[in-house]
């Protein structure tokens, strides 16, 4: 069985949903913290504008935003800008990495220049790394969506080194989305890409691709990759 491994560009239809029964006081809490995700979430657009769709990114505060480093593309190239709220803010390239070593890219906007509602805020990496089965939100500008934490052992052997993963794909955000704690209100990781397997369908003897899970470049090898006065 072929194992496919590929990046992830513009996301799909998104809705949120409980992913098991709460109480009023607990769902409604849930939602506050998640909207409140949803403000650190913007867009990344290369110049001129990528054809493949919005590609994403995550404020993590002092001007500072990440995405996945194959949104950004490269960037003496690519002139990435920020999109908020359809505003768009000409960046500095702090780090560049690169898809197959760190998928991960820090570009910076001129605080001053960015909305107020966004200087104040600052986000923190999760420091306990994700665990199976552990519950996420996955957060654009346009939606949140809930999802799990895949074990390991659920990702087929030959792509074992992306293992941290979630099991949702078709509704869940693209590359460079955000993958969050929402109790902790931290960052788990940045979206970077889908992880799917090829196998022969039995009744049809015909050979179809399935969808597995979708790689997050995890809080841990984040940390390792922003200097430290990011945050």
């Amino acid at each position: 069985m072929a194992i496919i491994v590929i990046s992830i560009g513009a996301a799909g239809i998104m809705q949120v949903a409980p992913t098991r029964p709460a109480t009023a006081q607990t769902a409604e809490d849930s939602l506050v913290a998640e909207d409140t995700l949803v403000a650190y979430a913007v867009n990344i657009h290369q110049t001129p504008m990528q054809t493949w769709g919005p590609g994403y990114g995550i404020y993590l505060g002092k001007g500072n935003f990440l995405t996945a480093a194959h949104v950004a593309g490269r960037t003496w190239f690519t002139r990435p800008k920020v999109s908020i709220g359809g505003q768009e803010y000409p960046t500095r390239v702090v780090k560049e990495g690169q898809l197959e070593a760190t998928d991960l890219t820090l570009l910076a906007v001129e605080e001053d220049l960015l909305p107020m509602r966004l200087r104040l805020r600052r986000m923190s990496l999760c420091d306990a790394p994700p665990r199976p089965g552990e519950e996420v939100v996955t957060v654009i500008p346009e939606a949140v969506v809930r999802s799990r934490i895949i074990a390991p052992e659920r990702i087929p052997a030959g792509a074992r080194r992306f293992n941290t993963a979630i099991v949702d794909v078709a509704k869940t955000g693209n590359s460079g989305s955000g993958v969050f704690d929402v109790k902790q209100r931290c960052l788990l990781g940045i979206m970077s890409r889908k992880i799917s397997q090829k196998r022969t369908n039995l009744v049809t003897r015909k050979e179809e691709t399935y969808d597995i899970a979708k790689y997050f470049v995890p809080a841990a090898e984040i940390a390792a990759f922003v200097p430290p006065e990011t945050f």
